[in-house]
C-alpha cells in the first residue's frame, strides 16, 4: 500500500484512491500531494487501489480520481472529482471551516453518507491492515 503512516494527530483524513496505470491520475498526484502544505491539520494520503484492494473493504472505486476525506472516524465525503486541485482545495476549506459537531451531523444527514461510516472508514481499514 502507498500512504504515509497516519498521523494520530492529525484531525483529518484526505485519502486519493487511484491507480499507477490511470494517466490522470499520475498527472493529479503531484498537485495533491501539495495540498498538504495548505492543510497542516490534514493527513494526505495516496492509495493506489490495485496495491491495495486487499486493506480497502467494501470500498468501491469507480471513476478517477476518487477522494476520501474523514474527519476523526466520521467519513464526510467520499466521491469522484474533477482533477483539478483548485475544487479540492475549495472542499478542503469548507470541512476545515465546520466544527466537529457540523462533521458529524453532516455525516449522518443522508443515508449514503451513514452508509459510508462502515463501509468506507479508512483510518478502521488501515489500522487493520
Amino acid at each position: 500500500m502507498q500512504y504515509r503512516p497516519l498521523d494520530p494527530g492529525r484531525e483529518f483524513l484526505v485519502a486519493c484512491l487511484c491507480a499507477e496505470w490511470c494517466g490522470t491520475c499520475r498527472d493529479y498526484r503531484a498537485g495533491f500531494e501539495a495540498l498538504q502544505a495548505h492543510f497542516p491539520q490534514m493527513g494526505l494520503i495516496w492509495v493506489d487501489i490495485e496495491d491495495s484492494a486487499d486493506h480497502l473493504g467494501d470500498i468501491d472505486v469507480e471513476n478517477f480520481p476518487s477522494i476520501l476525506i474523514q474527519r476523526g472516524e466520521h467519513v464526510v465525503f467520499f466521491g469522484t472529482v474533477l482533477p483539478d486541485h483548485g475544487l479540492l482545495r475549495r472542499l478542503l476549506e469548507t470541512f476545515a471551516a465546520q466544527s466537529v459537531e457540523e462533521s458529524a451531523a453532516y455525516a449522518a444527514a443522508t443515508p449514503e453518507r451513514r452508509g459510508w461510516q462502515t463501509g468506507h472508514n479508512l483510518r478502521a481499514l488501515l489500522r487493520e491492515a
